[in-house]
């Protein structure tokens, strides 16, 4: 079949909207289908157009990181999204952008409109009032709703009240997350590492991370090692500095997906102190690295994380993270955590099953609008 995609960000772009959509339509090329995004060319440098992977990849005007710049680049997007769904057997939504100019291009190609609902952002714009009736409006206007997590799915019935959003949460692409060797270099004797892969954006809550770290210290000799770069790096340098942690915090700034396992596997434990969080990629990832993961009890991280595999701890609450964390490095079965965790991915939330699960939504789909 011809599956269109629509997505704001596609890489080299990177975050877990990113990989998630990349590593699906990647899934999905394999297994003999046609797949085409329509993106914003965020990044510059990056082709106006590229077959990458086997997915045809059209990269449209993106005029900025702001909710003007995301609605001029859906509706500068128009045109070639109205070009890539000829032929179209189904038409996927992966972002609140994307809708509009998949409904147009169902109502010129008359194929079914699936979307997904993803992220913390969408929690957001769901509380304001405005927003509200507009989402409504969007979750109707399509022939399939899934979201990333239970939580996530409820809040979109609840603004379409009637209507039915399946939960499918995101998937990891295990062949290339899993156990490699560590990329970073031995540490001292007697000292342990943990990894927090977030972008440094307030809601991701590593300020409570690095709060945390003189309290976890009194315990454990530890080292945090922090792989994402946004807004809040030069504030939590500075707060690192007055907690005087410095020493025992490493910032690595933004890595590709390639790089990734090779981190992940070069710590114990990771770290997720999120405010916000939909079903966490990164979290997956790190899971079917054989990492255990202790995360914040927010949306839809206790979905993929307990006691078997990590922990749970309060969020925005240093104290909390710090007793989770020092209790699970001073655990004798921690690499036994890990090594249930990757099989736990690779059960549940492997990209092979998520592709497969979306094929069978596509093909169902398919057959009821030919039928009618």
């Amino acid at each position: 079949m011809k599956i269109v995609m629509h997505c704001v960000y596609y890489p080299p772009e990177v975050g877990g909207l990113e990989s998630h959509v990349h590593f699906l339509c990647r899934a999905l090329a394999e297994r003999g289908n046609r797949v085409d995004i329509v993106t914003s060319l965020s990044k510059p440098e990056a082709p106006p157009y590229e077959v990458r992977e086997g997915v045809h990849v059209w990269r449209t005007w993106f005029p900025g990181k702001s909710t003007a710049g995301w609605a001029g680049h859906a509706a500068g997007s128009v045109r070639r999204t109205l070009k890539a769904s000829l032929g179209a057997d189904i038409l996927h939504a992966q972002a609140l952008q994307s809708v509009m100019p998949l409904q147009l291009a169902r109502a010129f190609r008359g194929v079914p409109l699936v979307a997904t609902w993803h992220t913390s952002h969408f929690l957001r714009l769901a509380k304001k009032p405005g927003w509200r009736t507009l989402l409504g409006r969007m979750i109707r206007s399509t022939d399939k709703n899934l979201a990333a997590s239970r939580e996530i799915a409820e809040v979109a019935e609840g603004l379409a009240p009637g209507v039915s959003v399946e939960p499918v949460t995101n998937g990891v692409e295990t062949s290339l997350f899993r156990p490699v060797e560590p990329s970073l270099g031995p540490l001292p004797t007697g000292r342990r590492r943990i990894v927090v892969p977030r972008r440094l954006f307030e809601k991701n809550g590593v300020e409570y991370l690095v709060r945390a770290l003189p309290l976890i210290a009194r315990s454990v000799d530890v080292e945090a090692v922090i792989v994402g770069d946004g807004p809040e790096r030069e504030r939590l340098e500075r707060l690192a500095g007055e907690l005087d942690v410095t020493d025992r915090l490493r910032f690595l700034g933004a890595r590709a997906h390639d790089e990734m396992p090779g981190l992940l596997s070069s710590a114990e434990l990771a770290v997720f102190p999120s405010l916000m969080e939909a079903t966490s990629v990164a979290a997956l990832e790190c899971m079917a690295c054989e990492v255990p993961v202790a995360a914040s009890r927010v949306g839809g991280l206790p979905e993929i994380v307990d006691h078997s595999v990590g922990a749970l701890f309060a969020p925005a609450s240093p104290e909390d993270l710090a007793q989770c964390v020092s209790v699970l490095l001073q655990r004798s079965d921690l690499p036994d955590l890990g090594a249930r965790a990757r099989q736990r991915v690779v059960a549940q939330w492997s990209n092979a099953r998520l592709a497969e699960r979306h094929l069978d939504i596509y093909a169902e789909l398919i057959r009821i609008r030919r039928s009618a």
